[in-house]
């Protein structure tokens, strides 16, 4: 029996989350990508809470352009909003996607906005 595309993504999901997890410190990066807009958030796995959170819904980013600017934009608001938190290291939790197009993106513009992964 084959899996479906959301139940293989479950499993590569939980295969990822076995090592990668968040400390108030080192923030665990968590990215979902659904067909029209991309979410992130930072969490905090010892305590179970979101510490900070950005999408293409919020109006400070700018949401023009293709996904992938669009994404790339995304990753630049959680960077800075990090920033002003105080985190600079985190860990990348692509959730399962493929590291490519928009989740490629998303990382590269939080790199280059400052965060450290």
């Amino acid at each position: 029996m084959s899996l479906t595309k959301t139940e293989r993504r479950q499993r590569i999901k939980f295969r990822i989350r076995k090592i990668v997890s968040g400390t108030a410190a080192k923030p665990r990066l968590s990215v979902f990508r659904s067909n029209k807009e991309i979410y992130v958030q930072l969490i905090d796995d010892v305590q179970g809470v979101t510490i900070l959170a950005a999408s293409s819904r919020d109006k400070d980013v700018d949401s023009k352009g293709t996904n992938v600017e669009v994404a790339a934009a995304v990753g630049k608001a959680i960077a800075e909003k990090a920033l002003k938190a105080g985190i600079e290291n985190v860990t990348f939790d692509r959730g399962g996607y493929l590291y490519h197009g928009r989740i490629k993106s998303l990382a590269e513009g939080a790199r280059a906005a400052g965060l450290k992964f």
